[in-house]
């Protein structure tokens, strides 16, 4: 009887909430004063009782120490802090704890929300202030993408998930609609919650956090209200914070130098683009008016790289900040409803336009058209009007502020006399080098270090300042094939940079040659446990397959039918086993194989006809 009483008041301390259902049972299996039995009927029936009531005691007590998902979230809409509290501490006693965003306090709905989601939702200040100390996460993102999709994902039938969302977060919510991406301060903002804002944004939330749709917390206050007020005092200070710190980066870590490490060559293109951007994020341009770039060159010479570093770079790394639509599906004039939305009335209205539907989420977004020479002259129409007033109108009326922006054109139009002016302008440059070298042999011994060191100063200001684009040639030769294609001065005059991209030199098509052998080396570590080396010959020998009409893409293709073929054949006749390291060599212009077996100190030819 000692151990039963012992065992009940180790659980009555860490439940006291649950010490009547224990104790009265108890008590009166312990009293002396019982109904008069039989010595073995006495001793007997009081210990059947007590172990059947201490049974029932202990159920009742691990019943209310047992996470409950529904109760949870049911004290987070009415503010039942208590419940909250309780719901918490037993989620961290059975070692549930929340997922990989966070601990108990972020656990999520089934659906897709948290907690602190639905005490903001409802207007629940005290509750989002527990939830908030007990380490919820503010800046979270809703899950929930409307009925029909959660339902789906879920395995429910949709009319359930309609009813579980006005049950178990908010009636007052559309519940087909979808949420994605919202965050409590959103619903906080929605439901006019100035005391849940507060508690979020101390606790730091993000005010400039946009939804799946691209708009903020602020998008939803009420004007004028306090909650908005307090938001976008928040958001000020945000954005002014982060502004100083990427002004900060910008001079630690200026484009150039970012572009550089992506960007084989282009050194002209480079710091075009790189001093246009400058003179926008300063406050050295034109504000009313979109950045517009037009890219001319050969395929494959970095165009659409250029464009992808430059949105990485502005933007962080957020794949919404970058839209790239490639303008060869846009040759049709009806297509035009495909870029800015169908009109209404018509099929599609309520979707949108893809340009429209991008832009709407990033106003400052850095946009690709690729290929624009191929696009209908309606299609130039609408960018005309892009570009001019930073604004558009989508097929609802809505209307679309985007001065923010970067645009970039790229087209190949006129690539054949950019590609051969190129060469030109590379072939007088090694001519002028070579003068320079003969010049500093004819000298006497003393002044050949003078001139020495001036051509290595020159040299590390950069080789492409000697092939920059000459004006004639733009305006001789580029420009009337601009003109004669787009039929239109304006749409030439809204462009701000024409970047040239010119044919690669010899040394950076080694640079190319070697990232390249240098991908296929990691593949075949990481698929086949091979390690492929090369020597310094198999570089010149692969850069002789360029073609100035493909650029790099020339160069991957020759990697692969003359190196990666060859590899691929020995490992299907098995001369290539796991752990063995395979050499590249070059012999008089031909690539050779080399193997060395695992264990094994020197390589040995491989003859691919004799296997």
């Amino acid at each position: 009887m000692s151990t039963v009483r012992s065992s009940a008041a180790k659980l009555l301390r860490g439940a006291p909430g649950a010490a009547r259902l224990v104790v009265v049972p108890v008590r009166r299996v312990c009293s002396s004063r019982a109904l008069p039995l039989t010595p073995g009927q006495h001793t007997g029936g009081r210990r059947r009782y007590a172990v059947g009531a201490a049974t029932l005691g202990l159920a009742l007590l691990a019943a209310d120490h047992v996470f409950n998902e529904k109760k949870f979230f049911k004290a987070a809409r009415v503010g039942n802090v208590q419940e909250i509290r309780r719901q918490v501490e037993a989620a961290r006693d059975n070692g549930r704890g929340g997922d990989a965003e966070g601990g108990p306090p972020d656990r999520r709905h089934a659906l897709g929300w948290t907690a602190l989601m639905t005490a903001a939702a409802n207007d629940q200040p005290a509750a989002v202030l527990e939830l908030l100390r007990l380490g919820a996460r503010p800046d979270l993102r809703e899950r929930y993408a409307g009925a029909s999709a959660a339902a789906a994902a879920a395995g429910l039938h949709p009319l359930e998930t309609l009813q579980r969302r006005e049950d178990e977060f908010c009636g007052a919510m559309n519940a087909r609609a979808s949420f994605l991406g919202w965050t409590a301060l959103h619903y906080a903002a929605l439901a006019d919650s100035a005391a849940s804002a507060r508690a979020l944004l101390e606790a730091g939330a993000d005010p400039t956090a946009r939804d799946h749709a691209g708009r903020r917390a602020l998008h939803y206050a009420r004007d004028p209200s306090a909650a908005r007020d307090l938001i976008l005092e928040h958001a000020r200070r945000w954005e002014e914070a982060a502004a100083a710190a990427a002004a900060e980066e910008r001079r630690r870590f200026p484009l150039e130098q970012r572009l550089k490490q992506f960007i084989v060559g282009q050194q002209a293109a480079i710091e075009t683009v790189a001093a246009a951007v400058r003179r926008k994020e300063n406050g050295w341009a034109d504000d009313d008016h979109p950045l517009v770039f037009l890219f001319l060159g050969s395929s494959g010479i970095g165009k659409t790289e250029l464009a992808k570093q430059l949105a990485r770079y502005m933007h962080r790394d957020d794949p919404a900040a970058f839209i790239r639509l490639d303008m060869s599906e846009y040759q049709e004039k009806h297509e035009v409803a495909k870029l800015i939305g169908a009109p209404p009335g018509y099929v599609g209205h309520e979707e949108g336009g893809q340009l429209t539907r991008a832009l709407a989420k990033r106003s400052d977004a850095v946009v690709l058209f690729d290929e624009v020479d191929k696009a209908h002259p309606d299609v130039l129409t609408v960018l005309l009007q892009l570009f001019d007033e930073g604004r558009l109108t989508d097929g609802k009326g809505k209307l679309i502020e985007c001065k923010n922006a970067i645009f970039v054109m790229t087209s190949n139009l006129a690539a054949d006399e950019i590609a051969q002016y190129g060469l030109q302008l590379r072939r007088e440059a090694e001519a002028r080098a070579a003068q320079r070298v003969r010049a500093a042999a004819a000298l006497p011994d003393g002044n050949k270090e003078v001139v020495k060191d001036d051509t290595s100063e020159s040299e590390e200001e950069g080789p492409e300042e000697s092939l920059e684009v000459s004006r004639h040639f733009k305006d001789t030769v580029v420009r009337p094939i601009l003109k004669r294609h787009f039929g239109r001065d304006e749409f030439l005059g809204r462009i701000n940079e024409i970047v040239y991209f010119l044919p690669f030199s010899r040394q950076e098509l080694l640079t190319l040659v070697n990232m390249e052998l240098t991908r296929w080396a990691e593949k075949a570590r990481e698929r086949h446990a091979i390690e492929l080396r090369w020597e310094g010959g198999v570089l010149g020998a692969l850069a002789d397959g360029y073609d100035v009409h493909y650029g790099a893409r020339s160069i991957k293709h020759e990697v692969e039918r003359r190196a990666v073929n060859q590899i691929a054949l020995a490992a299907e006749r098995g001369a290539l086993p796991r752990g063995c390291a395979l050499l590249l060599a070059a012999r008089a212009g031909r690539l050779r194989l080399a193997v060395r077996a695992p264990g094994a100190r020197d390589y040995a030819p491989l003859d691919l006809a004799a296997l």
